[in-house]
């Protein structure tokens, strides 16, 4: 899967949180960043030239359907991370955080119960 870049992934962000397709007002309104709308529109393009969204007509309006699955395409980033950070190594990225005080004791618990969990399954 192709990586979205970050100003494109806050759009898509907000498209995916709406759970359905959404016109630009609608993202416009949700966006925390200082852009106009033709940057709006000109990262929507990108978007959907590139295959992420699809773009109809509603009347006036153009409505945005995302095309990819946000937990797929989390999923495909998460593994491409970690493969070029960490060389598939998930015990490095946790060392990693945790020796840089990302991690606290109590991640460190939840991840615990969560492989545990995940061995039972």
């Amino acid at each position: 899967m192709k990586h979205i870049p970050d100003s494109e992934l806050a759009l898509m962000m907000i498209i995916w949180e709406a759970d359905g397709a959404v016109s630009s007002e609608h993202i416009m309104q949700r966006i925390d960043k200082d852009w106009t709308k033709t940057t709006v529109l000109n990262l929507l393009s990108r978007l959907c030239s590139r295959g992420f969204l699809k773009c109809g007509k509603e009347g006036r309006c153009n409505i945005y359907t995302p095309l990819v699955d946000k937990e797929e395409y989390l999923q495909s980033e998460s593994r491409s991370f970690l493969k070029r950070m960490y060389h598939n190594s998930l015990t490095k990225l946790v060392a990693s955080l945790y020796d840089g005080k990302s991690v606290s004791k109590e991640d460190l618990a939840q991840l615990k119960e969560f492989i545990e969990e995940a061995e039972n399954d």
